[in-house]
């Protein structure tokens, strides 16, 4: 009796949870509060970080050595799917090792606030050339995490 008893309020939490949890699509159009410039992208579950493209990478003060430029300030371009092209500065945060179908690099992470249908959330976001990719911002289970359910019959909507 104890064991249902326990079962069934595991059940209720869960469904509770995911009741305050949004549904947003393998797409979707993402505001990045800093820049305030919105990215159609992509939502990839299979990605454990957040990615934006990113060209002309200057470190102030910059070493060889990327793990020595922790905490410098980096500046950086991006665009998005509109061609509309913006500067980003901020400190990095982080110097990430990344494992794809590329190979190994190492990617600086700065913080930046992405929203979707009003909610705003900051997360670390590493910087990539992503020139040749469909999506410039790539969306990753650090900013989907405890906030959203992914459902791949979902399409992006402009808001």
């Amino acid at each position: 009796m104890r064991l249902i008893s326990l079962l069934l309020i595991f059940i209720l939490v869960s469904c509770s949870n995911m009741s305050e949890k949004k549904i947003i699509g393998e797409t979707a159009y993402i505001n990045i509060q800093e820049i305030e410039t919105e990215f159609l992208s992509r939502i990839d579950t299979g990605a454990a970080s957040t990615s934006i493209h990113a060209e002309n990478i200057q470190v102030l003060n910059s070493s060889a050595n990327k793990q020595k430029n922790l905490g410098k300030k980096v500046t950086f371009e991006t665009e998005n799917n509109n061609g509309e092209r913006t500067t980003f500065s901020g400190k990095i945060l982080k110097v990430t090792k990344i494992s794809n179908s590329q190979g190994k690099e190492y990617r600086y992470e700065v913080k930046m606030t992405l929203g979707w249908q009003g909610k705003y959330k900051p997360v670390a976001v590493n910087l990539r050339n992503r020139s040749k990719m469909k999506y410039k911002l790539l969306i990753g289970r650090d900013w989907l995490a405890d906030d959203y359910l992914v459902d791949i019959d979902k399409e992006a909507k402009k808001k």
